[in-house]
């Protein structure tokens, strides 16, 4: 007679379910890596072409245009910088002026001015000010800002 061996299928049972979740909700990594490969979409001269919002740098109002400004290059777009403003907000886009936004990815310094207003320095070293209106959109470049006592309200 051959002895009764028990197998404990519990650990391959909690093996199974746990892969079934990652195929069903992966990982926050991989929600990242799809966010990498998002891409806007412009119609630009009777073409479209696709850039991802991690290039572009600023928006700016050109009477009823928009320059975006890429990385290598720029696009004038014949849309509104208020509809632009809310299109790219998901993406880490500040509206800084009534008439510029700026990615925060690029945003390398903030200086305040005597008037309430600051001055802000992407990378690259183009500046911008920051108008008393749009000042409190600067609590979102950073998660976290430490010794500032009412530096940005």
């Amino acid at each position: 007679m051959i002895p009764h061996m028990t197998i404990d299928l519990h650990p391959i049972r909690l093996a199974g379910e746990r892969a079934l979740r990652l195929v069903v909700d992966p990982p926050q990594l991989e929600r990242r890596s799809q966010q990498k490969r998002e891409k806007i979409a412009i119609k630009v001269n009777g073409r479209i072409l696709f850039i991802a919002p991690d290039d572009v740098m600023t928006v700016q109002a050109e009477r009823n245009y928009v320059l975006l400004q890429a990385d290598a290059s720029s696009y004038l777009l014949h849309v509104s910088i208020s509809s632009v403003a809310k299109q790219l907000r998901p993406y880490g886009f500040l509206q800084i002026h009534r008439s510029v936004l700026v990615n925060a990815s690029f945003v390398e310094e903030l200086r305040p001015l005597h008037t309430g207003e600051y001055t802000l320095r992407i990378k690259g070293g183009k500046k911008f000010t920051v108008t008393r209106t749009y000042k409190s959109n600067l609590k979102d470049l950073a998660v976290c800002w430490i010794g500032f006592d009412g530096f940005v309200e």
